[in-house]
């Protein structure tokens, strides 16, 4: 099943079962990396990695410093979808990375972007 990204009121269907969702951080300027698989209950986060920590953004007990990253497991359940904020007041948007290749998406103020499992006809809410 392929996951959807919803935004503007436009579906676009993307074929993967994992991918890496990145930004930086607005004040720190620090990039946090997520990877994220579908699963059957939904979208599930494998690991999540940060160079360095400040304003808002600790690194959680646990973490482990491999190669100048953090890297961790949060400890969330599998999401139905996940919304990512579009405050126009950052460098860039976030970026969506699958077999080594990447697109930026929300790039600009509006509506959040959705991610998704796609079903067989995605809903534009």
């Amino acid at each position: 099943m392929p996951i959807c990204l919803i935004a503007g009121g436009k579906a676009t269907a993307i074929a993967l079962a994992s991918f890496t969702l990145a930004w930086t951080h607005s004040v720190e300027k620090v990039r946090w990396e997520e990877d994220w698989e579908l699963s059957g209950a939904g979208l599930r986060i494998v690991e999540a990695r940060v160079k360095g920590s400040g304003a808002g953004m600790e690194v959680p007990d646990g973490a482990v410093l491999r190669d100048g990253v953090w890297r961790y497991v949060p400890s969330l359940p599998p999401q139905r979808e996940l919304l990512l904020a579009r405050s126009g007041a950052t460098a860039g948007g976030w970026e969506l990375c699958a077999e080594d290749r990447c697109r930026e998406i929300g790039t600009g103020a509006g509506a959040a972007v959705k991610i998704a499992a796609c079903t067989s006809e995605p809903a534009n809410d």
